[in-house]
Parts: structure tokens; sequence; C-alpha cells
């Protein structure tokens, strides 16, 4: 069910913040929606990530793909004024704060455009807090050591040159912060070549400058649910990752050979609500919905049901065992505002319109609707058909075929005078296949 815009209520948005109980809700921010010179070598010219975005296809009855934006359109986040509406909208659904992901590759910072003007601007008025997304850029965009794009070095200075990458951030005055301290997010805390080590040099150099102790936070990622391991404060759910729940490949027919994961909604949402860690300093996170067709296509991860009234049940269910732990400085995340790419996003889309966000508030504001996700299907035409032993055969030698045709074109593309040779025969080509 498609969900209005609502103006949200004064009163309502008064209750969230008066009580002092209420964790803060802080959304993951993508800065990848403008040209990099580096995304224009590796991918071409202009690409940002709505290129993957729009370029998203089905990949069975009843897939919602592409994710469109609508209030926000395309927007290029050069611009001073999208930011900012950005931040108003956020701030009247609830949201408290964004959390940036940060790219710092050795001293080499990407996609840092709009987080150093968001830190100059007065106007830019939302707390704010960085992740480290401290992992290897690759072709593949899963983080796996397939062609390599740019790499996470770690040379013997990078521990100090890091922190002091951060402090004009940690110094500003909207910096969220726990018990006093600023707060920042490791991405892959089990890269770090001994974190202990980096942890160390953080902190004294934090303190020898008089900007005093820090608050270290360990994203809970590809398999790591330890951030004492590391010497680290606390640790942070990082949503879909570290599942607990079976694929359901089986119960869905797919247009082509899937070779990624089928999951449902409330599954996964139940498996994080449920989890419990041996270090007890955990922030919850949930997300609200997620499918990374637009990035990896067959190989995706693709949540059924992921609704806003899905979303709402787990984000409310969240947010009162947060509060059961009685601490004063809790955040929950929410996995996040604007990761179009991975399906993934609170802003505004063409199908949903404001559903999330208004879910955002119908739970920060205590409503209370729903005892459980209550979106539980399959998708329409969910039967599947018998195998077929040449049927596959002919599936998968078309599919590799394709793939192969994609990488000769890919290559021949990076060579501009091979690419101008052959250009005459591959359209003398296409108007001789074509249908007459």
């Amino acid at each position: 069910m498609t969900m209005h815009c609502q103006t949200p209520k004064n009163d309502r948005e008064d209750f969230a913040f008066r009580d002092g109980l209420a964790p803060r809700l802080i959304a993951f921010y993508l800065t990848q929606f403008h040209p990099t010179p580096e995304n224009d070598r590796w991918w071409g010219k202009g690409f940002t990530e709505w290129t993957n975005v729009t370029k998203a296809e089905p990949l069975f009855d009843g897939h919602r793909q592409p994710h469109l934006p609508t209030d926000f359109g395309f927007y290029d986040l050069r611009v001073r004024e999208t930011r900012r509406d950005q931040i108003n909208v956020a701030k009247q659904y609830g949201i408290d704060g964004f959390c940036y992901h940060y790219y710092w590759f050795s001293g080499k910072r990407i996609l840092n455009q709009p987080l150093d003007d968001m830190l100059s601007d007065s106007e830019s008025d939302m707390p704010f807090c960085l992740c480290w997304a401290n992992e290897n850029w690759t072709r593949r965009w899963d983080g796996a050591d397939h062609e390599v794009l740019i790499a996470q070095e770690y040379l013997p200075d990078d521990d100090l040159n890091f922190i002091k990458s951060l402090i004009p951030f940690f110094e500003d005055k909207r910096y969220i912060r726990i018990d006093g301290k600023p707060y920042f997010i490791v991405y892959r805390p089990q890269h770090l070549p001994n974190a202990r080590e980096s942890v160390a040099i953080w902190r004294e150099y934090c303190r020898s400058i008089g900007l005093g102790e820090i608050h270290v936070c360990a994203a809970l990622t590809h398999g790591n649910e330890d951030y004492a391991q590391f010497g680290f404060d606390s640790g942070v759910e990082f949503p879909p990752h570290n599942p607990r729940s079976a694929h359901i490949n089986d119960q869905v027919k797919f247009f082509n050979p899937f070779h990624g994961n089928l999951m449902q909604y409330d599954e996964i949402a139940q498996s994080y609500l449920d989890r419990t860690y041996d270090a007890s300093y955990v922030f919850k996170a949930v997300f609200p919905s997620w499918d990374n067709t637009a990035r990896t296509k067959e190989r995706a991860l693709v949540v059924l049901n992921g609704t806003p009234e899905n979303y709402e049940y787990w984000l409310s269910a969240t947010i009162d065992l947060v509060k059961q732990s009685n601490r004063n400085d809790e955040l929950v995340f929410i996995n996040a505002w604007n990761e179009w790419a991975e399906g993934c996003h609170l802003e505004p889309d063409r199908f949903y319109g404001h559903g999330f966000l208004q879910a955002t508030l119908n739970a920060k504001t205590g409503l209370r609707r729903f005892a459980a996700c209550p979106d539980i299907g399959l998708p329409p035409a969910h039967k599947v058909e018998p195998r077929r032993f040449w049927r596959e055969i002919s599936e998968v030698a078309n599919y590799h075929s394709r793939l192969k045709i994609e990488n000769l074109k890919l290559s021949v593309n990076q060579i501009p005078w091979l690419r101008f040779i052959l250009l005459p025969f591959v359209r003398m080509a296409r108007i001789f296949l074509s249908p007459r």
C-alpha cells in the first residue's frame, strides 16, 4: 500500500524530544551522488550512484526495481540547497542525525566534497558523525578483492594521519558525542593490521591536543560480532550483515539464473531483535528495505517485503528494546538515508512515497500499530517450474556468453582507437541482426 505525504504534527514531535529515555535516531548517509575524477576514470564520464540505480531491472514477477526518487529527484550533492532540504525533511520526520560514510585511503579522500561543504555550511544544522569505510574499492561493489580500484594500504603513518583528518569534524559543535566523547565508527576493524595499536594512537593524539577522550565503535560486519577484541568502546549492528536467516530462493521463479540470496524481511528483523552479544555495549540498527540488484544484479541480496509497515514494526520494537537499557546516550541506527543502489533509503520514492519517513515518525512518537511484521507473503507468481537439464545448461551457457561479451565491450571501450575501428562493424551487425 502506498503511503502519502502527511504533515508531521508538532505535538507528536515534541513528545519524542521530551522523553529523556528516547534514543536518538541516526541514519547512515552516502555521499556518492556527485561526479568525481575517480569515478569518471573507473566507470565513465559523469558516473554517480544514480547511474547504477536507473539501470536496475526486476529479477522476478513482482520485484520492485528500479527504485526511483521523487521529492529530491536525481540530485547532485554539490548543491547546498539539496542537502539543506534533506536535513529539513529528515528532522521533520524524527531523524536526529546523519552518519556520513568517510572515504580515506592513506591521506587520499574520495567523495568528500559534500561532506566538506556541510562542515563549512552553518545552515546544514544536522548533528552528524562519521563512519570510516576502510575497505578496498573494487569493481564488484562488495568489498571482495576482485579488480581493486583503490586499496587501503595501512602505511606506517596512517594511524596518526587518519585521526588528524578527523579533528576538524570532532571540533564542530554539531558532531555527535557519547557521554561527551566524539563518536565515530570503523566499518571493518578486522582489516586494521593492529587494531589495538591504532586505537591507542588515536586516543593519545586526541588527548595530546586537548580534545580529550573519544568513543570508537566497531561496525559488526562481515562475520565480526565482537568489538572488544579490537580495543574499541562499542559495536554497532549493520543489517543485513551477519544474517541468521535462510534464503528462500527455491520459493520464487526468477526470470534468469539467480546466484544471490532472497530473504524475508520479517525473519531478518526478528533475528536482530532476538540476538545478544558477549560484549554488552552494542548499538541496535534497522533497515527500511534492502535490494542491491542495482549494483550486483543476479548476485544480489533481495529482501522481500521491505514495506513501510514492516519497517515501522522493526524500528518500534527496537526503540522499545533499547529504552529498557536505561542508558542516557542511546543511539539507534537506520541503514540508510539514501543507499539507493542497495534499495535501502528513507528518502521518498515512486512506489511508497513518504511511507518510510512516516513510519519513522510513527515509531519514534510511540504509535504502536503492529505486534509483528504484517507483510510476509510471496510474489504473485511464485510457483517454481520443474528443473530441466538442457534448459539449465542453455541458461548457464547464455549467462556466461553475455558476461564474456560485456567484458569484451568494456575492454574495447577503454581503448579509443580500437573502439573507433570496430564501431562501424558493430553498427552493421545490429542492422543485419535486427528483426525485420
